[in-house]
């Protein structure tokens, strides 16, 4: 798969793949000026933007998207650690694997491995309307 970025929210921030299995998900986001708040540090809510995509991502991978959409319908963060400048990956692994919902952590985490946030996401799975 690769990642359709154009006028989307993963362009704007910058989001890029890294690795893209059924078992893991890794994408980069820059921590720059399109990811910062206003004291310049990363803004929790790029965090949480790169932790559900990366969810949905590895949802993707286990559904046929020609019978079903997925959609975040739950997500939590914890801020661990600040961070300036550089770059972050969300690594998402799945918890659960359903028919209806899955349910994957999301390591946030920067060049040197350091925790910035831990997420936990849970994915619908949707019937597409015929």
């Amino acid at each position: 798969m690769n990642l359709t970025a154009k006028n989307t929210l993963l362009g704007a921030l910058g989001i890029e793949e890294v690795e893209m299995k059924k078992e893991r998900v890794v994408l980069s986001m820059p921590v720059d000026e399109r990811t910062h708040q206003p004291l310049g540090f990363l803004h929790g809510g790029a965090s949480v933007a790169l932790a559900e995509t990366a969810a949905s991502i590895g949802s993707i991978l286990h559904v046929d998207m020609e019978e079903y959409n997925v959609f975040g319908i739950e997500i939590n963060a914890n801020h661990i650690k600040a961070k300036r400048s550089g770059t972050v990956y969300g690594i998402a692994t799945p918890t659960h694997i359903g028919k209806s919902t899955m349910v994957w952590e999301i390591k946030v985490v920067d060049e040197e491995d350091e925790l910035i946030c831990l997420s936990r996401c849970t994915v619908g799975v949707v019937p597409k309307k015929k």
